[in-house]
């Protein structure tokens, strides 16, 4: 069983839910949304937890989202992406 479907938030003690969440990222006036991303989220506070590795995946496809957008010019201010 998954440590975080037992886990309590570390910041409010509240109970953890899966979900899928959308997160808003900006850089230099480039904005980039990823839709689509599985998550723990607190059903009191709303922090969100990933698996282990989550949140470093995240932040890879993010930069490459960003780096797409720069070097294409893929973007009027803003780029998105979901992912399935």
């Amino acid at each position: 069983m998954n440590k975080l479907m037992k886990a309590a938030c570390s910041e409010c003690k509240g109970k953890l839910r899966r979900r899928t969440i959308t997160q808003d990222f900006e850089r230099e006036g480039v904005k980039v949304r990823i839709s689509g991303i599985k998550a723990w989220v607190c059903s009191r506070c709303g922090e969100i937890y990933f698996e282990p590795g989550g949140a470093d995946k995240v932040a890879q496809a993010v930069n490459c989202l960003f780096a797409l957008a720069v070097a294409e010019r893929q973007h009027k201010g803003s780029l998105r992406a979901r992912v399935s």
